[in-house]
């Protein structure tokens, strides 16, 4: 199930209103939207595994890996488990600042997050610590109804794995490389409020456009999103369009470097690596985008390779401070959107400037 319809929709501006008028101000959907899920199912979502069908609307939901748990959360539904943030964490409670700030909205402690006695009545979710993989039995024990996982990169036996305690909406086509958009329409299908999901992609797309808008320098800037070792500099990586970070500036109209865009077409993966002793390659790159911290752009350019591509040289890199939550919202979620895509914009529009 591949969404794009929605942009070209000419109710878009009325489905924009709607969801700020019914914007969730607790933990459940307002009353019109659960007799709308109701009589949406059942449903059957396709995805790279086959297809899931869910039967009746889900009451219990759980989400692994990033940031799906942020679709049920934006529509008003506090999930029962949920991925744990391992980086770009402020505050070391395991929930990103976007993601705390919802909850709150929705009613939820935040103070009591991981509070084991709390997990267990149910007054705030269970977070999954999926650094060694994902936690079935902690899933399990959650009992959800569904499990969404549309942004992910889950492997056909954790599938099938998963599938044994609920129905699950894995990704589409290719791991970790599904779109914002139908990243919502996946889980808010699944969810029986696809009428609000498109909603929601609608008001992101506003907060978007006005964000580039802002930032009009960077219109038409050949952005390039890059992994940089600082104790290896002899390899530049270089995300493909397939992922989420560079695969969004795309879908804004930031067209592609020449070299991200040879590098999609040779695979269906997010990430490759190249040479520094092919430097020409990065000629029409305006803005380098990698993580790091105040030393790293003259670092780079000391480096005798990087210092070769012209964007290096002249300083238009917008390094992003390594695990901090700016950093983690180059990955655009629903609520990170909100959170963070003017400071977002405005680092990448500044690093046209140079230093």
């Amino acid at each position: 199930m591949r969404i794009s319809r929605i942009l070209g929709i000419g109710a878009a501006a009325v489905l924009a209103a709607g969801l700020v008028a019914c914007a969730p101000s607790s933990a459940s959907p307002e009353s019109d939207a659960e007799d709308t899920a109701s009589g949406a199912f059942p449903v059957t979502i396709e995805h790279v595994y086959g297809e899931t069908t869910i039967s009746e609307k889900p009451e219990r939901v759980a989400a692994v890996a990033w940031a799906n748990h942020e679709v049920p959360l934006a529509l008003g539904i506090v999930p029962v488990g949920m991925s744990k943030a391992t980086w770009g964490d402020d505050d070391g409670d395991g929930v990103l600042p976007w993601v705390e700030d919802q909850l709150t909205e929705l009613g939820v402690d935040t103070s009591l997050i991981g509070d084991a006695e709390a997990e267990k009545a149910g007054d705030v979710p269970v977070l999954f610590d999926e650094t060694d993989g994902i936690d079935f039995e902690a899933v399990a024990d959650t009992a959800p109804d569904v499990i969404l996982a549309a942004y992910s990169g889950l492997t056909q036996e954790e599938y099938d794995t998963l599938s044994k305690i609920a129905p699950v909406v894995a990704y589409p086509e290719v791991a970790w490389a599904t779109s914002l958009e139908d990243m919502i329409e996946l889980n808010s299908a699944a969810l029986g409020l696809e009428t609000e999901g498109d909603a929601l992609i609608v008001e992101l797309h506003t907060q978007i456009d006005a964000a580039l808008e802002e930032n009009s320098a960077l219109k038409d800037s050949k952005v390039l999103f890059s992994y940089l070792d600082m104790n290896d500099l002899s390899q530049i990586g270089v995300y493909t369009s397939h992922d989420t970070r560079p695969g969004f500036l795309e879908s804004v109209g930031l067209p592609a470097p020449s070299v991200v865009a040879e590098a999609t077409e040779g695979t269906d993966g997010f990430y490759v690596t190249i040479s520094s002793e092919q430097a020409e390659r990065f000629e029409d790159v305006d803005v380098f985008v990698t993580y790091g911290d105040d030393s790293t752009i003259a670092a780079l350019q000391a480096d005798p390779l990087l210092s070769k591509i012209p964007a290096i040289a002249a300083g238009q890199v917008a390094v992003l401070q390594d695990n901090t939550p700016l950093a983690a919202s180059a990955n655009p979620s629903p609520l990170s959107i909100g959170w963070g895509i003017d400071e977002y914009f405005a680092a990448l529009a500044g690093a046209l400037d140079g230093q």
